[in-house]
């Protein structure tokens, strides 16, 4: 920590949710990274003294850069040391990146834009770490056997066709550069984000100190806590006088019309509900996103990348249209003056793939009061055992 602010570097940084709720705990970031160019245009029309906020490739970017660039942005006159940054933080997207034959995806992390996220913690040695994920990380395998070809007949799955084989890798690469780890599947609505959203987040000490996670400050029973936000909660006060959003096509709408605040498309007229649902009809899985219409008293459902999709509905409680851009930021609780860079499109997936800023400022509250030697109360995580026996 240099000058009592903790020093903050952002890998992944997309439109800045992460950041934002960090820097709202204390925390000074001082170098960002981002691929996408609306998404970098984002980060330096709200942050202009970055100048680390431009279109960059995470690959081509080195440790000495970054602490270079951090010394740049607090005057220090010299580049950050190794050592001397408090906290790295980033979302690596870890899908699938090749195919392999007849058996599917691939989902090897070791393959993946992971592993700069873990080289750039590896040679910067912040004392602490924090990575986001989906939580389907946990589950995943590295190689994906078809359901077709299990069971009586078939060979027993292998270790790396086993769930949650991708997960033990990204545990062993956390632990091989000497950190340990913790991870945890967090419900933003518990931390006053008025949205369910899980997401799961790993946090990595330098030094073997015995952080946790943030307790939380809302609950849905509302009993000894606030109860969980709303989405009117979320969109109260909201001046947005002319509402960017993707207009939906006259067939969508024809049905959409037909619905009332939290229906969705189970509350069709029974004789139009094949016809409404076209070849999704005869799809598995519960399908709660087509045609819905949101409900005023409860949380938001997960905001998408995509809000006007069939699959992924978030359409107005009472108008005739998917949720604005504006208030899409507002359920992921970036402040009302972040701009956001690009097409529509563009700024519903950054806005989509944030963090809310409110869960990452629990986060960022507990870590900033662990290095300032206090003793946060969280919540007890036990030791993270190996899901196979090596």
């Amino acid at each position: 920590m240099i000058d009592n602010r903790a020093i903050s570097i952002s890998l992944f940084t997309g439109a800045g949710g992460l950041d934002i709720g960090i820097e709202q705990a204390g925390f000074r970031v001082v170098s960002v990274v981002e691929k996408d160019p609306d998404a970098a245009k984002t980060i330096a029309f709200n942050r202009p003294h970055l100048n680390s906020a431009l279109a960059r490739d995470i690959q081509k970017i080195t440790a000495q850069n970054l602490l270079e660039e951090g010394g740049y942005v607090i005057n220090l006159g010299r580049p950050l040391r190794i050592g001397e940054v408090d906290l790295v933080t980033g979302g690596p997207p870890c899908q699938p990146f090749s195919t392999a034959g007849k058996r599917g995806s691939v989902m090897d992390p070791r393959g993946s834009l992971f592993m700069d996220f873990i080289r750039i913690v590896e040679q910067v040695q912040p004392r602490f770490f924090v990575m986001e994920n989906v939580k389907g990380l946990l589950s995943a395998p590295i190689r994906h056997r078809p359901h077709l070809e299990r069971g009586t007949g078939y060979a027993p799955l292998e270790l790396d066709e086993m769930q949650g084989s991708a997960l033990e890798i990204v545990l062993e690469e956390m632990k091989r550069i000497g950190y340990q780890v913790i991870y945890k599947v967090m419900e933003a609505a518990d931390y006053g984000v008025p949205q369910n959203r899980a997401r799961v987040i790993f946090i990595g000490s330098r030094d073997g100190e015995s952080a946790t996670f943030p307790l939380p400050t809302h609950s849905k029973e509302g009993s000894l806590l606030p109860q969980w936000r709303t989405l009117k909660d979320a969109l109260i006060n909201l001046e947005d006088p002319q509402p960017e959003y993707t207009s939906y096509s006259k067939n969508r709408l024809q049905y959409l019309k037909l619905l009332k605040s939290g229906q969705n498309w189970r509350d069709l007229p029974n004789d139009l509900i094949k016809e409404a649902m076209g070849g999704a009809y005869k799809s598995g899985g519960g399908k709660v996103g087509f045609y819905r219409r949101l409900c005023w008293d409860k949380p938001s459902p997960t905001v998408t990348t995509s809000p006007y999709q069939k699959a992924t509905d978030m359409c107005h409680p009472e108008e005739l249209r998917p949720l604005s851009v504006r208030e899409c930021a507002r359920i992921q609780t970036f402040p009302d003056s972040w701009i956001f860079y690009g097409s529509t499109a563009s700024k519903y997936r950054q806005i989509g793939n944030a963090v809310p800023v409110l869960l990452a400022q629990a986060i960022g509250d507990y870590l900033h009061s662990l290095i300032r030697q206090e003793k946060p109360k969280g919540i007890p995580v036990f030791e993270q055992l190996s899901l196979f026996n090596h």
